[in-house]
């Protein structure tokens, strides 16, 4: 899976100053038939015409004669007070835009203001945020919640870590049934339940026991251990015995499921640490439970997510779980490991997947698949899971990566 997508972040801030443009020009109050605001990526430039493409895919004529007024604002920036003035002739192929104008026809809008976000700074900006998530940046399964102290309890692999929240904490949260960062939306402290994975950037205590929470990202995902019953080419699917509930579960996959093999020794030395006795590579005993990294999507991961989202960036591969092995972060060391395919997968190997879901009818879709897992699922024979295998890639990466930390 690609890193983590800063698209998610910069509509949020394009969107910011759509509302701040409104609020500062003297005609805002112009009825919305006569205004138009479009935000997007330009794609190209001849003269004074640009074409640009939203998020959903949808391309826009822009003209941007006089006496369209260009500015530029730093990304991360909702304030246009802080905005420079810009000119035509500084907009590239590839900068985030908002364009507010009167629309035409076929998709034509004659512009009144163009908000530009250069993507060099974007991607200054994404790599800064990717290496503060996978320096960071922690993770786990969210085990309570109390809203009066704005206090959150995760369990990471062994370990409870409390977050401390406060009034200038970010929130983000995936779409039911998504897998994808940039499709996460604004969230809060009330929608965090328990059960619910969890990737949160901040400094640590000294013992490690909480963290003062800046950024969280969370939601529900659903985990998978067992063996393949059944693969379906084409409908790109596998079946899977789950062994918590000794039943068969149908998984599919997409483009942006991300499907990595572990390495026999890899998967024996965290089948040991598993077990509880074993001494890790090197003769280290491994850090006990999954302490994750870095959206990424951290981002070896470079990914919040795989730190890693997110954001290789929130990394590399979009599993972002949590827990350490041999002293390095679970997560980051999924995004390092090989890439897999549905076609190298074979019936009665193990798989550990992270799986999104909206409704609980809904079939589930695959975010992180990881095969190899024969000696770890055979130390937790019931399907426990004492690892999580987390959703996010926080990392920069992709077309265009997100917010720091978790494509």
């Amino acid at each position: 899976m690609r890193v983590l997508h800063h698209t998610f972040a910069l509509a949020l801030v394009l969107s910011a100053s759509s509302t701040g443009y409104a609020q500062a020009t003297p005609d805002a109050s112009a009825s919305a038939a006569a205004r138009t605001n479009q935000r997007g990526t330009v794609k190209s430039i001849t003269g004074t015409t640009l074409v640009i493409a939203t998020d959903a895919g949808v391309q826009y004529t822009v003209s941007a004669d006089a006496p369209a007024k260009v500015v530029v604002l730093a990304p991360g920036s909702t304030d246009l007070k802080t905005a420079e003035p810009g000119t035509l002739e500084s907009i590239s192929v590839g900068d985030r835009v908002l364009v507010s104008g009167k629309p035409g026809d076929a998709n034509a809008i004659v512009a009144l203001r163009v908000i530009v976000m250069r993507s060099a700074d974007i991607a200054s900006r994404n790599a800064a945020q990717q290496a503060d998530w996978q320096r960071r940046g922690s993770g786990g399964i969210v085990s309570a919640v109390d809203p009066g102290t704005g206090s959150v309890t995760i369990k990471a692999g062994a370990r409870t870590v409390q977050l401390v929240t406060s009034p200038k904490t970010i929130y983000r949260r995936y779409a039911p049934g998504s897998v994808k960062f940039e499709e996460a939306t604004a969230s809060s402290l009330q929608q965090i339940m328990p059960g619910d994975q969890l990737r949160v950037r901040g400094d640590k205590s000294e013992d490690g026991t909480s963290i003062t929470a800046e950024e969280i990202v969370s939601g529900a995902f659903r985990n998978v251990a067992g063996t393949i019953a059944s693969i379906d080419a084409a409908s790109s699917s596998v079946t899977v015995k789950d062994l918590a509930t000794k039943k068969n579960v149908v998984v599919h996959l997409t483009p942006e499921s991300d499907l990595r093999n572990l390495p026999e020794q890899m998967a024996t030395m965290l089948a040991m640490r598993n077990r509880g006795g074993a001494a890790g590579a090197g003769g280290q005993r491994p850090a006990g439970g999954p302490v994750p990294p870095a959206p990424a999507h951290a981002e070896g991961a470079a990914a919040p997510g795989a730190d890693g989202p997110g954001a290789g960036g929130p990394g590399a591969g979009r599993g972002m779980g949590a827990g350490r092995a041999g002293g390095g972060d679970l997560s980051q060391m999924i995004a390092r490991l090989p890439s897999t395919t549905l076609a190298e997968l074979k019936p009665g190997a193990a798989l550990m997947i992270v799986a999104s879901q909206g409704a609980p009818s809904d079939p589930l879709t695959a975010v992180t698949v990881l095969s190899g897992v024969e000696p770890i699922l055979a130390a937790t024979p019931s399907g426990s899971q004492p690892m999580s295998l987390s959703p996010w890639n926080l990392g920069a990466g992709g077309a265009e990566a997100g917010a720091g930390g978790p494509q």
